[in-house]
C-alpha cells in the first residue's frame, strides 16, 4: 500500500486520557486520523471524547488483560476497520531501587509497561500486514539507557524490555511495509514530574538537562506525528532519544 496521507487512517492510543496521551491523540486527530482513545480510567476517557466528537472512539481497557484488549481491539475494528497505527503510551512508573522493589510492584510495572504493548501489538500486527502498511510507535524511557536517575529498578528494566520488543517488531514486520519504533523521552511537564519529583529534584534535574527545561507534551507528541507519517518509512527499529541532551549517544 502507498499512503501519502494520513487521513481516515485508524489509530489507537493507549494512556488516552494521560498529558502524554492527550497530545497525541489530538495531534493524530489534526493529521486526519479516526482515533481509539485507550485508558483505564473512564472519566478521563469521556471528558476527551466530549470535547473531541465523533472521529473518536472511547475505550476502558486493562491492557494488562489479554482477553481485555482482544475485546478492545475487537470494537475498533467491528466500527472502523483493521488499526493502521498503534502508539502504546500507556504506562505507571516507579521510583522503587532494587532492595525496596516488592513482588507485586515488580509484576504490575511489567505488566503495564511491557505486557501490554505486547497484547495490543499481537492484535494489530496480522490487520497491518493483510493491508501492506503500518505503524507502531513505543514510549520507552531515558530510564532504558541511563538505568534509571530518578526512576525506580522495575520501571528501568521495563522499558529496556520494550526497547528490545521494538527491534524485534522492525525485524520481523519490516518486508510487510510496517515500521516499529520507541521514543525515549525525559522529564516530561506531566504529573509523573510535577507531583511524583519534588522541588529539589526538579531544580537538580534542570541543571543536567542542557536546554534547561523540561519536554513538553506537544514536543512529544510531534516525534510521534513524524514516526507515524507515510514519509517515515525508511525508519525501523529506532529509539528516539528526546530529553534535551541529558544523555547523547
Amino acid at each position: 500500500m502507498n499512503k501519502t496521507t494520513l487521513k481516515d487512517t485508524v489509530a489507537v492510543v493507549t494512556g488516552a486520557g494521560g498529558t502524554m496521551g492527550r497530545a497525541v491523540v489530538e495531534t493524530l486527530l489534526a493529521q486526519g486520523c479516526r482515533v481509539a482513545m485507550v485508558d483505564v480510567k473512564r472519566e478521563a476517557l469521556d471528558l476527551q471524547r466530549a470535547r473531541l466528537g465523533e472521529r473518536v472512539m472511547a475505550l476502558v481497557c486493562d491492557i494488562r488483560d489479554p482477553a481485555d484488549v482482544q475485546r478492545a481491539h475487537e470494537t475498533v475494528w467491528s466500527a472502523w476497520g483493521p488499526v493502521a497505527i498503534l502508539v502504546n503510551n500507556a504506562g505507571v512508573l516507579s521510583n522503587n531501587k532494587l532492595e525496596a522493589t516488592t513482588v507485586p510492584e515488580w509484576r504490575q510495572v511489567l505488566a503495564v509497561n511491557l505486557d501490554g504493548a505486547m497484547f495490543w501489538s499481537q492484535c494489530v500486527v496480522p490487520g497491518m500486514k493483510a493491508a501492506g502498511w503500518g505503524r507502531i510507535v513505543n514510549v520507552g524511557s531515558l530510564a532504558s539507557k541511563t538505568g534509571g536517575i530518578t526512576a525506580g529498578t522495575a520501571y528501568s528494566v521495563s522499558k529496556g524490555a520494550l526497547a528490545a520488543l521494538t527491534f524485534t517488531l522492525a525485524r520481523e514486520l519490516a518486508s510487510h511495509g510496517v515500521t516499529a519504533n520507541a521514543i525515549a523521552p525525559a522529564y516530561v511537564n506531566t504529573p509523573m514530574v510535577t507531583e511524583q519529583l519534588n522541588e529539589a529534584q526538579r531544580q537538580a534535574l534542570l541543571k543536567q538537562v542542557p536546554v534547561g527545561r523540561f519536554c513538553e507534551p506537544e514536543e512529544f507528541a510531534h516525534v510521534v506525528s513524524f514516526l507515524v507519517s507515510p514519509m517515515s518509512g525508511f525508519i525501523t527499529g529506532e529509539v528516539i532519544d528526546l530529553n534535551g541532551g541529558l544523555h547523547m549517544d
